[in-house]
């Protein structure tokens, strides 16, 4: 595992539950608006921790943990991932996954194998417009709403969510949004946050009159959805 950092206490990664998060580096999108673009762009100029470090970690305060976020970038890219899951089932912790949902053929036999219990899947924006919020050209979708029909049918605990970026997303985003996600019960819409490391400069937040908005539009699909990190 390619760790490049370490929360080592959370209360939000892992909605209802005291958490570790671990992010990994390296991802197959190149989302311009990414708040981590260190982990994507140049992972490998960030210090590795040692997965052993990470574990002993874990270990040591398990009593005191519920689980463990696995994030990023895109954990998926990491070819001993089913491992470290393992390890960290063997300590007795839950385990939540984050994935932005494009990489189907390695998400699969998690899902299949139950071996995670928690995964929350990131919606970039309508189907068709997937391309522009990813920043990858001749964008291939299929896997994206293969992976949403794979989670919304697994009976795992899940949750979808979009970042809203204010000179990126429509109303036409969250119409077809809703559409897609009918009747979901755990849908967030968070806003957008310029962190200043973003992988392409001059993109602003939606204001909460927007993020209202968007709202409503989805709740005429999802009733659930919920605003997160805003009234």
């Amino acid at each position: 595992m390619e760790i490049k950092g370490l929360q080592k206490l959370t209360l939000l990664d892992y909605p209802g539950k005291v958490a570790t998060t671990v992010f990994t580096g390296g991802c197959n999108f190149r989302c311009p608006f990414c708040q981590n673009s260190d982990l994507v762009i140049s992972p490998k100029l960030n210090p590795t921790l040692s997965e052993e470090s990470v574990l002993e970690h874990i270990e040591k305060h398990k009593k005191m943990l519920d689980g463990v976020c696995i994030s990023g970038g895109e954990p998926l890219l990491q070819q001993d991932l089913v491992r470290f899951i393992l390890e960290i089932k063997r300590i007795g912790l839950l385990v939540k996954l984050d994935t932005n949902g494009h990489l189907f053929d390695k998400l699969r036999p998690i899902i299949e194998g139950r071996l995670v219990d928690s995964i929350a899947m990131d919606i970039k924006a309508a189907p068709e417009n997937y391309g522009k919020l990813s920043g990858i050209t001749n964008f291939d979708v299929k896997p994206i709403l293969d992976s949403v029909d794979l989670i919304r049918t697994s009976g795992i605990d899940h949750e979808f969510r979009t970042t809203v970026v204010g000179d990126m997303h429509t109303e036409y985003d969250f119409e077809c949004i809703g559409e897609w996600l009918s009747g979901e019960a755990h849908y967030f819409l968070q806003k957008f946050v310029d962190s200043g490391a973003l992988i392409e400069d001059g993109h602003s937040p939606a204001d909460d009159q927007t993020m209202h908005r968007y709202l409503d539009i989805v709740k005429k699909k999802i009733p659930e959805a919920r605003l997160r990190g805003i009234e």
